[in-house]
């Protein structure tokens, strides 16, 4: 049976929209009606009275527990850009969308908020579990309320969230070891900078990291990797003096893996000359990283679908609230793989999504 997402993805309009025109309400041009209502009529599409009724009688609210972001890390804007987005399209079904921001390097600050969004007596959680520890004493407070919950971009084992959403950290870790054998068919030597903060039991960072040297192991590749743990990813004298000595010492190394979204800082370190002789990959679109992609600084960069992310999430918990759509146990958002040549038609793209709206 055709639903309203697949009117919308035909229409290429949003869900919101579709619901506007089916229900004869405002905030759509008549262009973006004439041609909805097409489509429905093709499709001989009706509403379901009952389910729609139930929906707009039961109000539930999504809570999320993510990260802050801020000018010098960008990444959690987009997730945020797509949570933002959803929450429009399924407010009208009767679905309200609240965020609570946290310190992504602080564990305090992270149960502290998540106190603070329990108050709010959510239908629904999504989470990105960041710390354990923490994440276990969350989990056993939504558990006793019967509370679902999600995650969201970090995959944790051993929790009982209805499902992940985000990118199978693996498979990417392992498309990042095949693009550096591409860059270096010779056997060669590697480096992978690490951050301590991201240096954690079964977080995506750790997962990219065995996903790249399986790579080598599996193709039976005489390539090593070698690993450089940094306290904080910035362009600090500490941290400047740390990687440009262990580059002069170790001259052999070919190329540079970044499993994080803070290639960018690692390029700002290096001197220029060194940065030469290296090929350089890393994660995440953020405008920092694009801007190194476009220099020549940075070979690939492994987008996780930041925008597409944030908005699934609430969209999988928005239809198991009114259709008790039960979700798979893992949802993967497709990789991307950016190079020069083609991330400004990706940039373009997440533009069009974050700032679409319904007056078509």
């Amino acid at each position: 049976m055709i639903t309203i997402k697949d009117i919308a993805k035909e229409a290429k309009v949003s869900e919101g929209t579709v619901d506007r025109v089916i229900h004869k309400r405002s905030g759509v041009s008549k262009k973006t009606e004439a041609k909805v209502k097409k489509i429905l009529e093709r499709h001989n599409f009706s509403v379901n009275p009952v389910a729609r009724a139930l929906a707009m009688k039961n109000k539930h609210l999504i809570s999320i527990l993510i990260p802050e972001y801020n000018d010098s890390d960008l990444f959690w804007n987009l997730p945020n850009s797509g949570i933002l987005k959803a929450a429009k399209d399924v407010n009208s079904f009767g679905i309200e969308v609240n965020s609570f921001a946290y310190n992504q390097y602080d564990p305090l600050s992270y149960f502290k908020t998540f106190k603070a969004l329990l108050k709010t007596k959510p239908s629904a959680v999504i989470m990105v579990p960041n710390f354990s520890k923490e994440t276990q004493l969350i989990v056993v407070q939504l558990e006793a309320l019967n509370i679902p919950y999600l995650f969201l971009n970090i995959d944790i084992k051993g929790f009982n969230n209805m499902t992940y959403v985000g990118q199978d950290s693996y498979t990417a870790g392992y498309i990042a070891g095949k693009l550096m054998h591409l860059k270096n068919p010779k056997p060669s030597k590697f480096l992978i900078i690490q951050s301590r903060h991201n240096i954690t039991k079964n977080n995506a960072v750790s997962k990219r990291i065995e996903g790249f040297n399986d790579y080598f192991l599996t193709n039976k590749i005489n390539s090593k990797s070698q690993t450089l743990k940094i306290e904080h990813l910035n362009n600090a004298p500490d941290t400047k003096e740390k990687i440009n000595t262990y580059l002069k010492t170790h001259a052999e190394l070919k190329g540079l893996f970044v499993p994080s979204s803070r290639i960018y800082d690692v390029v700002e370190c290096i001197e220029p000359v060194l940065l030469k002789k290296i090929n350089l990959i890393g994660f995440d679109n953020t405008p920092q990283n694009i801007e190194c992609l476009l220099n020549d600084t940075v070979s690939f960069l492994i987008s996780q679908k930041p925008f597409d992310q944030g908005y699934e999430s609430v969209r999988v918990l928005a239809d198991y609230l009114i259709y008790n759509k039960i979700p798979s146990n893992k949802i993967y958002l497709p990789i991307d793989i950016l190079i020069k040549e083609n991330v400004n038609y990706n940039m373009r793209k997440e533009s069009h999504n974050e700032n679409k709206n319904d007056f078509n």
